[in-house]
């Protein structure tokens, strides 16, 4: 290898970091979208005169557009690069909600709503994307990091959001934090591009022998039609929207549950209410968990840590069954449930990665991640309709208890061993294919990419 590619690949080493915390950026920016949208709510059913499950309808586009347009924000950033996407996305992101803003109808608003999930999802695929391409060798903690900013970024602002609801209004609110949040994101924008063709970290061929005894890596890169032949990818379809939905309904609804247990106008030390305070703690909660359970999934397996963290959040929901009268519990099992919900967007791309490949990775990530579109009408409005029938929010929460439970065992009992199956089957293949055509595959920096000389087949 070249003295020229060898100091190429280290001044991309240390490239790769300013990249990352350009994508954590862009996704802090994004994340009140989805996690302080409980904010506006009743305000919004009280201004247009709705009911919070029609309100709710918003909170569904917005899912649906973020995640079912992913496959195509995907397809266009593999053509036109992360800076352009991106970019636009930015001003996506400011549209949703300033229109949000000046919305004085339901259509109006799911329509902006909408556009604001389109600009969310092409910023969150491609930062995803990003991590998993530049860090193959910290591929769970990185792409947890750069998904943890998403959970992050609302502690931050949290506060200044709600105080300018109450003393602005919500139309407001949503106009100021629609501009900023747009900004940011194009200024990050700015900063992202994809590594070289064939690119890979320093010292990656004794790196991923070690990272291979601890999770596997399939020795393929799966196209997106190849991935759909594969059974492992439903599974952890399946698997995915039922745990996003659990989540989602919490995060959906934490506003009228606290409403429902009178926690709304609970004021503690420092004049934060009960609300505010769980909105606080959980954004800080659900962006800590994704680093953290991506670093532990890189070191005992993505799937018993799927198992570990589905079976802990069955507890954490059954635990807000019994918080009334408790504005304390309810802080605490609500901060557990963020804690432990939030991972699966740091444990599912890398799992992806691993199982596919990080060639297509954005693309592979990008169909899994529309079972968040699904999540999101479980979470949303019929969520909201199954508690106004019952007239309590404990079906709700069982239905929450008993979905995470059935992905835990589904995690352990059918997902790792199907995955063992797939990734033994494309080593062997490799093996095949390396032994039929002899390539110099060693060393750090630039390396060949011999990807093509594995044999594909459908498993």
């Amino acid at each position: 290898m070249s003295t020229d590619s060898l100091t190429e690949g280290g001044r991309l080493d240390k490239l790769r970091w300013y990249k990352l915390a350009a994508c954590i950026v862009a996704m802090m920016a994004i994340a009140n979208l989805q996690y302080s949208w409980t904010l506006f709510t009743v305000p919004l059913s009280d201004s247009l005169k709705a009911s919070l499950a029609a309100v709710q309808v918003a909170f569904t586009c917005f899912g649906a557009a973020q995640t079912w347009l992913l496959p195509l924000n995907a397809y266009l950033t593999e053509k036109l690069g992360p800076r352009i996407v991106i970019s636009a996305a930015g001003l996506l992101v400011a549209l949703g909600w300033v229109g949000s803003g000046l919305a004085t109808s339901l259509g109006v608003l799911y329509l902006c709503y909408g556009i604001g999930g389109i600009g969310a999802g092409a910023v969150y695929g491609a930062c995803i994307g990003l991590a998993i391409k530049w860090f193959p060798d910290r591929r769970g903690v990185c792409v947890g990091l750069v998904v943890g900013a998403y959970g992050f970024g609302t502690a931050l602002t949290v506060l200044p959001i709600a105080n300018m609801i109450d003393n602005s209004g919500y139309q407001r609110a949503f106009k100021v934090w629609g501009i900023i949040q747009g900004a940011v994101v194009l200024a990050a924008a700015q900063f992202l591009s994809d590594p070289p063709k064939g690119w890979v970290p320093k010292g990656w061929d004794a790196l991923k022998k070690v990272i291979q005894t601890r999770v596997q890596l399939s020795a393929h890169d799966s196209t997106p039609k190849e991935m759909l032949r594969s059974g492992s990818f439903y599974m952890m379809y399946v698997m995915m929207t039922v745990v996003a939905a659990t989540g989602l309904m919490v995060t959906a609804q934490l506003n009228p549950l606290a409403s429902d247990y009178h926690f709304d106008k609970v004021v503690l030390i420092g004049g934060v209410s009960v609300l505010n305070l769980t909105l606080l703690i959980d954004g800080v909660l659900n962006g800590a968990t994704r680093p953290i359970v991506g670093w532990i999934s890189d070191r005992i397996g993505r799937y018993d840590t799927m198992f570990l963290a589905f079976a802990t959040e069955a507890l954490a929901i059954c635990g807000l069954t019994f918080v009334s009268g408790r504005p304390i519990l309810f802080v605490a099992m609500s901060g557990l449930v963020f804690f432990t919900w939030g991972e699966i967007y740091s444990v599912f791309p890398a799992a992806v990665a691993d199982v596919f490949g990080p060639k297509h990775s954005t693309a592979n990530y990008g169909l899994l991640y529309t079972s968040k579109g699904v999540a999101t009408i479980l979470a949303g409005p019929l969520a909201a309709m199954l508690k106004d029938s019952t007239q309590s929010w404990a079906p709700v929460l069982w239905v929450a208890v008993g979905l995470n439970l059935l992905a835990a065992a589904l995690a352990v009992a059918w997902l790792k061993p199907m995955v063992t199956r797939l990734v033994a089957q494309s080593q062997r293949d490799a093996g095949e294919a390396v032994a039929d055509n002899p390539t110099e595959a060693g060393g750090d920096g630039i390396i060949p990419d011999v990807t093509e000389a594995v044999k594909s087949r459908p498993l």
